[in-house]
């Protein structure tokens, strides 16, 4: 009989996952599963109106990339249009960044049309069977995850605070908002759910959810339309792939950027080895993550050809050429195998959240256009249609044992730098997988305009120079919250979700 291995956001993600597979589905049924559940039931880490990619591995084929990633909206609209709609907003969340709320930081979403695609190509049950365990967590009302609390704790009031069904939702009639534990009851997000559930992603894509949206975002200032919604479409990529040690790891493709950087990174820290996590090798490493930041920051962030310039970041980093690379800087994970190995890795972003809930929906929509750090050509500078750029680097692996391991991570920038340390600490270094996620990890950033590395404790930067230094007092889920399954024939399952969030773990089937 098949088994199934899940690693999702939360335990009750995890546990829509195991239902799934105990329902007959396989590895991609229960991830889909999980990520649904995620996505309705972790208020402000990720929405229903988010965007994705998906990563997918079959044991007898080919991996590839489901890029169902935000879009910018805007077609068709006159140029006075754009611009609006948008409240800039500063929050305390790891230590201090700034973003834009409001319907006019909302982009086409493309999380479902993913997913329903993935399905279309992999699935094994009903679609109807994908949404059971999340119309049933939010008809009952479901506890208030721990990272949802840590991170309304900075943006409750600037973030949802503006818009009254958003507010009603997360704060109770005293004005303080909900706390760990806590019930969340989200009126009208059930019928949504049923109604997908029922006739596919079509009410959403252009059917009466999405003339709601559209109509509600025109009333707002926003500036996504029915006809971006009906013009949406999820694309199969072919992924990038990569060799450490005995492993190919397939991953996340441009027009993203997460993928390259993160393989980047790999392919770096492998070429003069990386034996242990002492002085000079952390040293090392501080090296490699600012050199392909800097590589990022000139040369993929901008929207000329992504693809082209990935390329030439891999071939500098498979030379060892970090001189190369220095000329030229909220979100949800569920990972699945399963034992026929089949490996599944999805990541979904709706930003920092937008606070808007389109009104008879219970739907909270993306940020994904107030994102200030992934465009550089400024609020709505980017022509519609285009897909945003994104650090998500949902990966699947596969030895040549025959072992296959899904992995990914939520947290912005720190994605990339979380999940390659995470596979060099387990592919490279001979970690356990539960010790390489609980692992300490670092950072190379710019905060606050200055070369900085951000640290858990437990790392020696004795050995760093050139950087400030910002030691975090324990472990924290700034540094991301890595989802881990592996299927390996000979042990069976093990499967890691991150203490730095509040994830969870199941088996199926």
């Amino acid at each position: 009989m098949r088994r199934i291995s899940i690693a999702s956001a939360s335990q009750l993600a995890a546990n829509a996952g195991s239902a799934v597979a105990d329902a007959g589905g396989n590895a991609v049924d229960a991830a889909i599963g999980a990520a649904i559940c995620s996505m309705v039931t972790d208020p402000g880490i990720i929405a229903p109106g988010s965007g994705g990619f998906i990563t997918i591995w079959p044991a007898d084929s080919e991996p590839i990339v489901i890029d169902a990633y935000a879009e910018m909206p805007g077609r068709g609209l006159p140029p006075e249009r754009f611009g609006k709609g948008g409240r800039p907003v500063e929050l305390t969340y790891g230590g201090k960044m700034s973003t834009i709320v409001g319907y006019g930081s909302v982009a086409t979403p493309g999380s479902f049309a993913g997913l329903r695609l993935a399905w279309e190509r992999y699935g094994d049950v009903p679609w109807q069977e994908l949404f059971k365990p999340a119309i049933a967590a939010v008809e009952e009302g479901f506890p208030l995850s721990s990272a949802a609390a840590e991170y309304l704790g900075h943006a409750h009031e600037l973030v949802f605070g503006w818009d009254p069904d958003s507010y009603g939702v997360l704060h109770h009639d005293n004005g303080r908002h909900l706390s760990t534990g806590d019930k969340v009851l989200i009126p009208h997000l059930a019928h949504t759910l049923r109604q997908l559930a029922a006739e596919g992603i079509e009410p959403l894509y252009g059917g009466d959810i999405g003339q709601r949206i559209a109509k509600t975002t025109e009333e707002q200032e926003g500036i996504l339309t029915l006809r971006d919604l009906a013009e949406y479409q999820a694309i199969v990529r072919k992924p990038i792939t990569v060799q450490v040690d005995d492993w190919t790891i397939a991953t996340n493709a441009p027009p993203a950027v997460g993928g390259a950087t993160m393989a980047a990174m790999l392919l770096l820290m492998g070429v003069k080895g990386f034996d242990h996590w002492d002085g000079p090798n952390v040293a090392r490493l501080v090296e490699v993550q600012d050199a392909v930041r800097s590589f990022r920051s000139t040369h993929l962030d901008e929207l000329h050809d992504r693809g082209a310039e990935a390329v030439r970041l891999l071939e500098l980093a498979s030379k060892g050429d970090m001189e190369g690379m220095l000329a030229s800087p909220s979100t949800s994970h569920t990972s699945s195998v399963d034992s026929d190995g089949l490996g599944c890795s999805i990541t979904v972003s709706s930003g920092y959240g937008s606070g808007a809930m389109v009104p008879g929906t219970g739907m909270w929509l993306n940020n994904s256009l107030g994102e200030i750090e992934l465009h550089t050509g400024g609020f709505h500078g980017v022509e519609p249609g285009v897909r945003l750029v994104s650090n998500m680097a949902p990966t699947v692996a596969r030895s040549r044992h025959g072992a296959v391991l899904a992995i990914g991570s939520p947290g912005a920038s720190r994605i990339t730098t979380a999940v390659s340390s995470v596979l060099v600490n387990f592919m490279h270094l001979g970690m356990s997988l539960s010790e390489s996620v609980e692992h300490a990890r670092l950072h190379a950033e710019i905060f606050n305009g200055t070369p900085t590395v951000s640290y858990e404790p437990g790392i020696d930067v004795g050995d760093v120079v050139g950087f400030d230094m910002r030691r975090f007092p324990d472990i924290s889920m700034y540094f991301g919250g890595v989802q881990a399954s592996l299927w390996d024939p000979l042990a069976g399952f093990f499967e890691v979700a991150d203490p730095r969030r509040a994830g969870g773990v199941a088996h199926g089937g």
